[in-house]
């Protein structure tokens, strides 16, 4: 098989080439959270270096059959390399990665140099001091990646002339083998690696203890050591000092690396999507509508029995992720909303707080209830259809006929008790299920826990009630049939008040859709939008402060995000909509990616200066928006002085003049760039 885009052989009349090679064990392997950055950036970084770029990775065969096309490399260094490797032994899989790009790969069969182990483990200890205990298969497997990587970069530097640079750019301590071993063998290659975040960091936050606070006073060895990672630990320490350019996704994580690592980053690299792929424009607006009816259908079986929300006035809100109950902020949320229910009671709100928790966890089935309740619902919908038909047959009849109907011509005695028996159906004298699912381990699970700790049952006098569903979310669900994107178009607010969070794809991925959320400045996404934003509220980005205050201050301050929110009329969260969704392409690839070529010109500077003649390195910018000129001076206090609702508060949701964004004067992207004053340089 031949590759249909043509590479181009290298001139010796030519400038000097820039090769690029990004390496990491989720390239075409959905094992991580990187596997996202990585797919997501490829578009944007195969426009900017075309086939001076490739993807090297580890060969996991499930993923490779759907993902990778196979073809050898026609680029003359590429294929003299992998020629080289498999002369010897080396399983190479090479060719293009099916996703949007159409990246170039080379993948590693870790299996076919599985003999090579202790030998290579032996060298490893002989040159780093960082010896691999027995038990730990994940860290053998990295130990051969790591060779197999500095391999091949060694082969394909020999490749190249003797002007033409390299960089290899390593991803998370998984990688991180393959940097140190082009050091200590002493390749000409320019090294970058980025820590997502450290894994130090992510045992400590695991372990529940005082982090942020105690950063400076961690004995890294030693809990390092205690927690039986040391080797890992070392590895990944030794990659970032090794490293040309240090890097990391957020300032948060720079100051986490800076104590653990003992290394300061050299360039924050933020993580970004490829906002084009979920992008609607002005349909976001009608794709919320029509996403919200579908909560709406869950909901009303949910409570059955019990169901006496206003939808029209009702809020969804939800909090998702990995079921990391205090780093992703479960234990915050929960007390908040016992606190807003207490709030909107004693004002006798008429407003319904309806919060989603979606985190996966051990379970039996699905409850019984709930199942019940769906059912039922549905049957009663069905009912109601039929004979809604019927009438609509008669009425026209009648018409028709010139007669005017009556009751007992329009609803004879059969249709009244076919809806009889569907109500009574309908009746239920216990309360709405919190849960969805029957847990493995009901009484020891931490969410239940506290549930019923604040006594949060959904009676029927909360004003906020909660729906725990242990499971990811999916199409074929018999409960709530929605996936995860159209689930987070329907609701109003996501909330993320993680402890630990070195980015935060959950807030963004809210951002990109038009949706207001609520984050922390404990978060890479928080501390991004607290650099580019003047007043983050006013565009639906509520930022939580966990760093510099106390648990009892955050969850308050909290408390009040949700409270004002909630009191928030339909007109005014559409207009916050508007804004919230222009901020997405702050986080598009095309503009996010600029800070990776940063990285790559510094690295390129520490190593090869002469190769920066040309105008292929430039420093980039970053913008820092206004607040909209729309927006009201305090969010709190206006509520607060005003004891009268707003006049739109039974505006529609799908008013044409809100949804069309006109009516907010905030400034758009396109326009910021060249307002002086609110850019400026960074590294």
């Amino acid at each position: 098989m031949t590759d249909v885009t043509a590479d181009v052989t290298a001139d010796p009349d030519e400038n000097p080439r820039i090769f690029t090679m990004e390496i990491a064990v989720e390239v075409a392997n959905k094992v991580g959270g990187i596997y996202t950055v990585l797919r997501s950036k490829a578009p944007s970084t195969v426009q900017e270096l075309g086939d001076d770029y490739c993807m090297v990775g580890i060969c996991n065969e499930h993923f490779v059959a759907m993902e990778v096309e196979k073809m050898e490399p026609t680029q003359p260094y590429l294929k003299k390399t992998v020629e080289s490797m498999r002369d010897r032994g080396v399983k190479v899989v090479t060719g293009r990665w099916l996703i949007e790009g159409y990246p170039k790969v080379v993948l590693f069969d870790i299996d076919s140099v599985l003999h090579e182990y202790s030998k290579w483990a032996w060298e490893l200890f002989e040159q780093t001091n960082i010896g691999i205990p027995e038990h730990d298969n994940e860290a053998k497997r990295c130990v051969l990646f790591g060779f197999l990587v500095s391999w091949f970069l060694g082969e394909f530097k020999a490749q190249c002339g003797s002007e033409d640079v390299v960089i290899a750019h390593f991803h998370e301590w998984l990688s991180g083998i393959g940097l140190v071993l082009c050091r200590t063998r002493g390749i000409d290659v320019a090294t970058i690696f980025t820590t997502h975040a450290t894994l130090l960091g992510r045992y400590l936050c695991a372990a529940n203890v005082d982090f942020y606070n105690n950063l400076s006073k961690f004995s890294v060895d030693a809990e390092a050591g205690n927690r039986q990672i040391y080797h890992r630990y070392c590895i990944e320490r030794a990659a970032a000092h090794s490293s040309h350019v240090f890097t990391t996704v957020s300032d948060i994580t720079a100051l986490e690396a800076e104590h653990l690592l003992k290394r300061k980053p050299d360039v924050i690299l933020p993580n970004g999507l490829n906002v084009k792929d979920t992008q609607c424009l002005h349909e976001f607006q009608n794709l919320h509508a029509l996403a919200k009816e579908k909560i709406h259908s869950f909901v009303r079986g949910h409570f059955y029995g019990h169901f006496d929300l206003d939808l029209d006035k009702t809020v969804y809100m939800f909090i998702a992720g990995r079921y990391e109950y205090s780093n992703k902020g479960a234990d915050m949320f929960i007390e908040a909303l016992n606190r807003l229910n207490h709030k909107l009671k004693a004002i006798n709100s008429d407003v319904t707080v309806v919060a989603f928790l979606i985190f996966p966890a051990p379970t039996n089935n699905f409850n019984v209830e709930s199942l019940k309740g769906q059912a039922i619902v549905k049957q009663l919908k069905e009912t109601v259809d039929e004979i809604k038909d019927e009438i609509g047959d008669k009425l026209f009849d009648l018409c028709l006929r010139g007669k005017l109907p009556n009751n007992e011509e329009l609803l004879n005695r059969d249709n009244l008790v076919k809806l009889k028996r569907c109500m009574y159906a309908n009746q239920c004298s216990s309360l709405p299920p919190v849960v969805t699912h029957n847990m493995k381990d009901d009484g020891n699970d931490p969410i239940l826990n506290q549930i019923r700790k604040v006594n949060l049952f959904n009676s029927k006098n909360d004003r906020v009630k909660i729906i725990f569903h242990p499971e990811f979310l999916s199409q074929t669900s018999p409960l709530l049939s929605m996936d995860y994107d159209e689930f987070v178009r329907g609701c109003h607010l996501g909330v993320f008040p993680s402890y630990y969070e070195p980015w935060g794809y959950t807030p963004a991925e809210c951002m990109i859709k038009g949706i207001p959320s609520v984050t922390t400045n404990l978060s890479g996404f928080g501390c991004f939008m607290e650099r580019h934003l003047h007043d983050a509220r006013a565009y639906g980005i509520y930022i939580v402060d966990r760093r510099f205050r106390s648990g009892e201050e955050s969850c308050q301050q909290l408390t009040d995000y949700l409270y004002y929110f909630s009191r928030m009329s339909r007109r005014e969260r559409i207009v916050q909509r508007n804004r919230t969704e222009r901020l997405s392409e702050l986080l598009d690839w095309s503009r996010l990616g600029r800070y990776y070529a940063d990285a790559r010109r510094l690295a390129v500077e520490r190593t090869h200066p002469e190769a920066l003649h040309d105008d292929r390195f430039s420093p980039s910018s970053s913008v820092r928006l206004p607040r909209p000129f729309s927006a009201r001076n305090s969010p709190f206090s206006s509520r607060v002085a005003s004891p009268f609702p707003s006049d739109s508060e039974d505006a529609p949701e799908d008013d044409k003049e809100l949804q069309s964004g006109d009516l907010d004067s905030g400034f758009k992207l396109s326009s910021v760039a060249s307002v002086g004053s609110t850019v400026d340089n960074t590294v």
